[in-house]
């Protein structure tokens, strides 16, 4: 059995996914097509205290000189950790409108009117910090989880596979390729592809609860309960397994579903 060092209490990451899923009538009988999004939270989130005071100094480093793209770049990245998500969408936007040739920063604009719902424009903006020759697999994973966002989970796919084609094995590529599967209700094939994701060494504690939340939609509850608190100390096994009962119990309006979804896909940095 692999071992992993404790993460803190998970929250289930696909949890918005899976109410998403679940108010969609999985098990049987509603139809209605709903989606992911992109990730900002991580499976080992610091102490928010940490988190406000990251935002404060890279604040402090960018008021002192607005026009240096790194202290931008570091700013905009914290405040998006921090959750003020509007305000690093308009700091990241200002810094890629004076600085139009960093890429660096153009993917994190991109990243963060991902993180504010602007699907499209995030999309577009991702498409100018990259180029065809010279894929940035990073991107294109974002960029596949902008569309699984709008919907459009056959062209995600096809971005994942061209990020697969450059890291191929890549975990956290794998891991929303198989979310996108979930979204489109093929489950055999999500559980498939999340257990390609789960059997990497690098694969962290997001593929873990991934692989378990679509076990567990296929009615395999032991099997998932399992699976989520594997390799975990009691108290944070516990807080797994309480989370992906509720998420599996759950129900929830589609639309408000929709609106929250932003948390199941892996979006690396």
């Amino acid at each position: 059995m692999r071992r992993r060092p404790p993460t803190g209490p998970v929250r289930l990451l696909a949890s918005a996914a899976v109410t998403a899923l679940l108010a969609a009538g999985l098990g049987g009988c509603q139809t209605v097509s709903d989606i992911t999004g992109s990730l900002s939270t991580r499976a080992d989130p610091s102490p928010v205290a940490d988190l406000q005071r990251a935002a404060e100094v890279t604040g402090d480093r960018y008021r002192a000189n607005p026009k240096d793209a790194d202290a931008a770049l570091a700013y905009g990245q914290a405040l998006r950790a921090n959750g003020q998500r509007a305000q690093a969408a308009a700091v990241l936007e200002q810094a890629s409108i004076a600085h139009p040739g960093n890429r660096a920063l153009m993917a994190a604009w991109g990243r963060a009117l991902a993180d504010n719902g602007s699907f499209q424009q995030a999309f577009d903006v991702l498409s100018r910090a990259h180029s065809p020759d010279n894929p940035d697999w990073r991107i294109l994973s974002v960029q596949g989880t902008v569309l699984d966002q709008m919907g459009r989970h056959e062209d995600a796919r096809s971005y994942y596979a061209s990020a697969l084609k450059i890291v191929p094995g890549e975990p956290s590529v794998l891991s929303n390729l198989g979310l996108s599967y979930m979204l489109a209700k093929d489950l055999p094939k999500a559980e498939e592809t999340l257990r390609q994701a789960y059997a990497s060494p690098k694969a962290d504690a997001r593929v873990r609860q991934n692989l378990g939340l679509v076990v567990g939609l296929q009615g395999r509850f032991a099997e998932a309960e399992d699976i989520v608190k594997r390799d975990l100390p009691p108290d944070e096994a516990a807080a797994n397994v309480a989370y992906l009962k509720q998420m599996l119990k759950g129900k929830d309006d589609p639309k408000s579903a929709r609106r929250r979804v932003g948390v199941a896909l892996n979006q690396p940095d």
